[in-house]
């Protein structure tokens, strides 16, 4: 009897043991696959479950993970839910879509995972182990390669083929002639890699000059049209961390797509580039020019009070004695001939005088020594725009374009010239004159001074783009291609309402709050402090302390290897094996000698 009841009371226990195995049943339902172990379920999600299921939450971890009864309850749930178990044949079909809809765009692998689980989750199948996964995630990208390349290798003609060829061509420098040939190729190659130098009118040049090496090379403009730019930039990035040698010794496919990536991104960067130093230099000559006049306006300035009081006293006097002397009349009125210096010197400071004498040095610092620069930066970018009302500024650099190498002063009178829209009423008379003959003319340095500072605006903002360039692309580039017909889902994901004009009071109302909290907490605030250029400092932020996990870890080296550190460790290593030596630098050079490079790359991986 009491054997039957303890049998009863066993099975009612195992029974209980039993229905915990249905705990992965929400996360199954939620994220379309089983947890990986039983650690992988939060505390608060067991509990829960464990009520619904009416059994206590602590039989969960007496549930055995391994074995046919597991086995049963995963073919039960997968049942319930519309699952079923993947098959060999979902694997391959797997790889085809990860082929033809992700790779195109997307190459981390963790984002490639999470899609595969997704795919799965849609087609109602529960996803293939972890190792299987990454056994297909790895299928798919080198199918995926070997058919890229091999598509971008047959776009380019033999001639392309060979001039990329000529890049990564060393050879042996078997007398003076190789040798200078030899150097003369590696420094194409390390040219092409440079990033622009210092904002001058000699970086503008180099720049210019290293767009049209680029653009020699022959690459088709839609040479990665099938693809995002995130999988050209990690064969870019490839390309950059390999020696010249190492690229060659890849498949000539291979090979040529990666050195292709790296250029077709590099004329892109560089024209980008060339847009940013154009930008700069404009803005650097005005700043110039502006805090020359400045200066000189400072040191004899002194602003003038009451000035309403002092015209109404001049006019007084002078419809009094309309016959007197200026010097009898209006000085004593003013309050003497100082008086009335100052309030010459103030109008000059701030009117009309002070953009003119601005111009007169901007004019001086552009003709004799940026001007040589604007015909090779015409011809080198293309200025577009969506909106005709920008027109009159296209035309203009066109026209620029046409006289880049004459050598008169106006333009011709029977030159159309825009001037609406490219130049500031303010200056026009600085512009345009009359010559003898009552013929409007138009003085070339200061209407391309004009036109530069007017491009630099509207590039700025994107009303007028360049061909070619990154960040200055066509602005119907940024949308994708189908935004017109999805809308509604694109607006969606960006969390953005369809109203601009709520748009615009959120975006106001975040900003009033973010600036009045800056406001009311910078007295306060001892880390943050204002200098008298304007300029905001924050103070370096506190060490955080180390984690516990690095503690025990530390105690436990010390257990097994007493007086030896992590870091004596982590060195001894790298001697040893040469750790430091992979990581390689992007760029063409590097400014850090071994010694140095290597003991900050061991820092950087202890910490």
């Amino acid at each position: 009897m009491d054997t039957s009841a303890g049998r009863a009371q066993a099975s009612g226990q195992q029974d209980r043991r039993d229905a915990t195995g249905f705990q992965p049943l929400k996360t199954f339902a939620y994220q379309g696959r089983f947890p990986r172990h039983m650690h992988e379920l939060p505390g608060a999600v067991i509990v829960h479950v464990a009520r619904q299921l009416g059994v206590p939450a602590e039989l969960y971890p007496r549930y055995e993970w391994s074995g046919r009864t597991i086995k049963y309850h995963r073919v039960q749930i997968r049942e319930f839910l519309g699952f079923r178990a993947a098959t060999v044949r979902d694997g391959d079909q797997l790889i085809a879509w990860l082929i033809a809809e992700v790779l195109p765009h997307e190459h981390r692998e963790d984002h490639i995972r999470e899609a595969v689980f997704e795919r799965c989750r849609s087609l109602r199948i529960e996803p293939p182990s972890t190792g299987r996964i990454d056994r297909l995630v790895h299928s798919a990208f080198h199918r995926f390669e070997a058919h890229w390349c091999a598509s971008v290798f047959e776009q380019l003609s033999a001639e392309t083929q060979r001039t990329l060829d000529d890049l990564l061509a060393t050879g042996s420098a078997d007398d003076e002639t190789d040798a200078q040939t030899t150097e003369s190729r590696r420094s194409i190659l390390n040219e092409l890699k440079a990033d622009a130098g210092a904002v001058s009118l000699e970086s503008v040049l180099v720049e210019i000059a290293k767009l049209e090496r680029l653009r020699s090379l022959g690459l088709p403009t839609e040479l990665f049209r099938d693809v995002s730019l995130k999988v050209v930039g990690r064969f870019r990035r490839g390309a950059l961390a390999e020696a010249p040698n190492e690229l060659r010794a890849h498949a000539p496919a291979l090979g040529a797509t990666l050195v292709a990536s790296l250029c077709w991104l590099r004329q892109r960067e560089v024209t980008h580039s060339l847009v940013d130093l154009l930008i700069q230099v404009i803005h650097k000559i005005n700043v110039r020019a502006e805090k020359r006049v400045e200066k000189e306006l400072l040191d004899d300035f002194r602003r003038v009070t009451g000035k309403v009081t002092v015209l109404f006293h001049i006019a007084e006097a002078s419809v009094e004695q309309p016959d007197g002397r200026v010097r009898d009349v209006v000085f004593p009125a003013a309050g003497g001939e100082q008086r009335l210096r100052d309030l010459v010197r103030e109008y000059k400071s701030s009117g009309p005088a002070f953009r003119f004498q601005v111009h007169t040095y901007l004019r001086a610092s552009y003709a004799s020594q940026y001007r040589r620069m604007v015909p090779q930066l015409l011809q080198a970018l293309e200025f577009r725009s969506n909106n005709a009302v920008h027109r009159p500024l296209i035309e203009a650099l066109e026209l620029l374009k046409r006289y880049a190498n004459a050598s008169q002063r106006l333009y011709p009178p029977r030159e159309k010239v825009p001037l609406q829209g490219v130049v500031p009423p303010a200056i026009e008379e600085l512009v345009v004159h009359k010559d003898a003959k009552g013929n409007q003319r138009v003085d070339r340095i200061n209407y391309e001074i004009c036109v530069l500072r007017e491009l630099r605006e509207h590039l700025r903002c994107k009303e007028i783009w360049v061909v070619g360039a990154d960040r200055y692309r066509n602005p119907d580039e940024d949308l994708p291609q189908d935004f017109n017909v999805n809308r509604d889902k694109y607006y969606a994901e960006l969390g953005q309402p369809h109203d601009v004009e709520a748009f615009i009071a959120d975006l106001q109302h975040t900003m009033w709050e973010a600036l009045d909290t800056f406001d009311r907490g910078l007295p306060r605030n001892p880390s943050v402090r204002i200098q008298p250029n304007g300029r905001i400092v924050v103070s370096p932020l506190v060490a955080l302390p180390e984690p516990v996990h690095l503690v025990d870890l530390k105690d436990e080296l010390v257990v097994r290897w007493p007086m030896t550190s992590l870091l004596d460790i982590l060195k001894e290593t790298d001697l040893r094996v040469g750790i430091t030596r992979h990581f390689t630098s992007l760029t063409a050079h590097e400014s850090l000698d071994p010694e140095t490079l290597q003991r900050r790359l061991l820092l950087c991986l202890y910490g």
